[in-house]
């Protein structure tokens, strides 16, 4: 009997030892940067080099490629090498304990790290949940602006669209699962109509298959929450931006690979010059429990995606993440890349500006203010396929916050980025104060925006004034500028008239309601609201 001990034992120990695990091969240097420095653009596009320049970030070794002889090396040794990334310098390979420390003699490697942060996880497999929210597929079609009316209105993003700054020249990368119906779908025609999808790739099975009906929907779903467009029904937070869509999740696992993915999309939206990467994706655990994180590990560093997500923000990116759906759960806190510091995470809020219940909380693990700030997160507005939709979760709060710091950024596209991420947190509802699901509260575009064009209230309150407001039939513009133009635009962000240059101006034939007047002065330009009685 003890000899079929020892040898069930024995085999147990064979078992262990070839088990392998998912490891990332850090490699040395970058022997031929030189090359980089001298000739860019073979890495970056003109459009990513002006974004440095402008906001006088210096090219490094980091932003070289990878060396293509280290990766055959590894490939020679026998290892299936899919992915990799630049920024981290190195490969990831599946090996064992013998092979990562062979590895790890190889005059070409630095180091090698596991995914796995606890080894001390037993593996239990797990029943595959469903990561992402309930979708209401019925079609809702017979509003204006117009059932987004709500959600843009809540965090002030209507008058940013009534100055003329509706993301337009501004590139956004939506990493997600897919985009099916992109290519077809009614409420996405006008921006395939005026080429603002600029290119896409499926970093999971590495295709240009970013379309295809088979992949999940949920990146097509936060796509519309930014430039989805539906005539007198539905106009998204960014409808002019520009777009890069790349796949980075399959959603029907959760494996670590995923978070290389995401590096490897984020790399890529960095070459095409993208301004503003929007993620609605996050991770805690995962099919084999070896590879979970604790909310220890929400730290902003452990993660292999928020190392990457903080070097995306160095690149002069802004990173805008959900901060998850797990407030119901045992593990109810933010899910990773949203722990990074420099990452500007999105809570979830009602209609009534309370908190979702599902919204995780906050902070991070080192005590740093989670998330950053909120949107409309609950019964959020969409267009997807032919028709406006809703949905609920952080994952749609995230695109509606997004598009609208794309509008901020064509306001004001030099202002530092970490400035304009101080200002949305200094200009939301609850600030200075703050809570754990909401951050510093729900976000206020306009106000942002009025710091961004140097146009604050106490300028406003000494060179222009509007009154009386509210008005029944002349409407006095005084100004100690020399006024340029005055427009008024309905609610719904239609332009109605020009009025004349004038202090007074007869507005008798406007309908009763609430408008906005765009104003441009010799110095600046004004957004105010008032109401026709």
């Amino acid at each position: 009997m003890k000899k079929f001990i020892y040898i069930f034992l024995f085999l147990i120990g064979i078992f262990t030892n070839a088990q392998t695990e998912l490891v990332f091969v850090y490699f040395k240097d970058k022997p031929n940067s030189a090359a980089f420095f001298a000739n860019p653009t073979l890495e970056l596009t003109q459009k990513s080099l002006d974004r440095r320049s402008n906001l006088g970030i210096a090219l490094v070794e980091q932003d070289a490629p990878i060396e293509p002889t280290y990766i055959q090396n590894i490939k020679d040794l026998g290892y299936t090498v899919t992915d990799y990334s630049k920024w981290l310098n190195g490969v990831a390979v599946e090996a064992d304990a013998a092979q990562i420390a062979d590895l790890k003699t190889k005059p070409y490697v630095e180091k090698v790290e596991s995914f796995i942060v606890h080894p001390a996880t037993p593996i239990i497999k797990k029943e595959k949940e469903n990561k992402f929210e309930n979708i209401d597929k019925n079609s809702l079609t017979s509003f204006n602006y117009g059932l987004g009316a709500a959600q843009i209105d809540q965090v002030n993003l209507r008058a940013v669209h009534v100055a003329g700054y509706t993301g337009k020249n501004i590139t956004i990368a939506v990493i997600d699962t897919g985009f099916p119906t992109v290519d077809t779908g009614s409420v996405y025609a006008r921006i395939r109509t005026n080429n603002q999808i600029k290119g896409g790739y499926n970093f999971v099975n590495k295709s240009s298959d970013i379309y295809n009906v088979t992949l999940d929907n949920h990146g097509s779903y936060c796509l519309g929450v930014i430039a989805g467009y539906v005539e007198n029904s539905f106009v998204g937070s960014a409808p002019d931006a520009d777009f890069y869509l790349y796949a980075s999740e399959d959603n029907t696992k959760e494996v670590p690979q995923e978070e290389l993915y995401w590096i490897e999309a984020a790399e890529e939206a960095d070459r095409k010059g993208v301004d503003i990467i929007s993620t609605s994706l996050g991770y805690y655990d995962f099919d084999d429990p070896r590879y979970n994180l604790l909310y220890s590990d929400m730290d902003g560093k452990t993660s292999f995606i928020a190392r990457g997500a903080e070097i995306a923000t160095k690149k002069g990116i802004i990173v805008v993440a959900a901060n998850g759906n797990e407030a119901t759960k045992a593990f109810h806190y933010l899910i990773t890349p949203a722990d990074n510091k420099d990452v500007f995470s999105i809570g979830a809020v009602t209609s009534t500006g309370d908190a979702a219940s599902f919204s995780s909380f906050g902070p991070n693990a080192n005590g740093d203010i989670k998330p950053d700030g909120s949107t409309r997160g609950q019964i959020t507005y969409m267009g997807f396929n032919n028709a406006v939709t809703s949905g609920g979760g952080t994952s749609f709060a995230t695109p509606l916050a997004a598009g609208g710091i794309a509008c901020i950024l064509q306001a004001n596209y030099s202002e530092n980025r970490d400035t304009i991420k101080d200002l949305l947190r200094q200009k939301a509802s609850l600030y200075p104060a703050h809570d754990d699901q909401r951050g510093f509260g729900i976000l206020n575009f306009g106000e942002v925006m009025n710091n961004v064009l140097a146009t604050s209230s106490e300028i406003k309150q000494n060179n222009l004034k509007i009154y009386p407001n509210p008005v029944t039939d002349i409407l006095n513009v005084k100004s100690s500028e020399t006024l340029l133009s005055v427009e008024i635009f309905d609610n719904l962000g239609r332009k109605i008239k020009n009025l004349k240059n004038t202090y007074q101006n007869n507005i008798h034939n406007l309908q009763p309601g609430i408008y906005y007047l765009k104003i441009k002065t010799e110095k600046a330009k004004y957004i105010e609201k008032f109401i026709k009685k």
